[in-house]
């Protein structure tokens, strides 16, 4: 009988306890709100200065979890997050199309590092593209740290192995340092990109 009304209590203070109130999961790190606003305030000035689309940009955080959603599409104008995916990096050294360095990527401007490189990009040419749904974006590196992108041969595309959703605690698989998310997801974005009048910025940063 006490046992049963142990239950009873503990129950009813579950009831009573918003979802606000219960621990945060201090291994699953969410998107910091106001360092992506700093950020899109950021390239807006520069898409401003540069010629670029002041209609909407492309954030991708880095130094987010790959099994978390990092990559942002950003309406300039509204000063909001209109979609959020996932995206995979470059595995460097580490096997590729594992998750290896899911937490803890390394970044490398080097031509065979199979890394993925820090900066700004122009989103250039869309072309046909061998993964995904075969279409894909050049990507002109426009700072030190990634200006060899286009020699690289670092595109902007889908890849099949990518999820559509979340898949925290796993990681995104990790290529050969192309930025990639998920077919339908490219779906989504690709229209957009395609009817800019201007270059559209994406920035990869950590």
């Amino acid at each position: 009988m006490k046992l049963i009304i142990l239950l009873l209590t503990f129950i009813s203070s579950l009831s009573n306890t918003t979802i606000n109130e219960l621990p945060a999961d201090v291994n699953n790190p969410k998107v910091n709100i106001e360092k992506t606003k700093g950020k899109a305030k950021e390239a807006l000035s520069f898409c401003k200065a540069n010629n670029f689309s002041t209609e909407f940009c492309i954030l991708i955080d880095m130094s987010l979890h790959s099994g978390l959603n990092r990559f942002f599409v950003y309406d300039l104008q509204k000063d909001s997050i209109i979609n959020s995916f996932l995206v995979g990096h470059g595995c460097c050294d580490n096997p590729w199309s594992l998750d290896s360095s899911k937490d803890a990527p390394v970044f490398s401007n080097k031509d065979g590092s199979h890394c993925s490189s820090l900066g700004k990009y122009k989103l250039g040419a869309r072309g046909h593209s061998d993964w995904g749904i075969k279409v894909k974006y050049f990507m002109h590196g426009l700072e030190p740290t990634n200006s060899n992108a286009l020699a690289r041969t670092i595109v902007f595309h889908s890849w099949d192995m990518v999820s559509d959703k979340e898949v925290y605690p796993d990681g995104t698989p990790e290529g050969w340092g192309c930025p990639t998310i998920s077919n339908n997801n490219m779906k989504k974005i690709d229209p957009k990109i395609k009817s800019s009048t201007k270059p559209v910025l994406m920035w990869i940063y950590k």
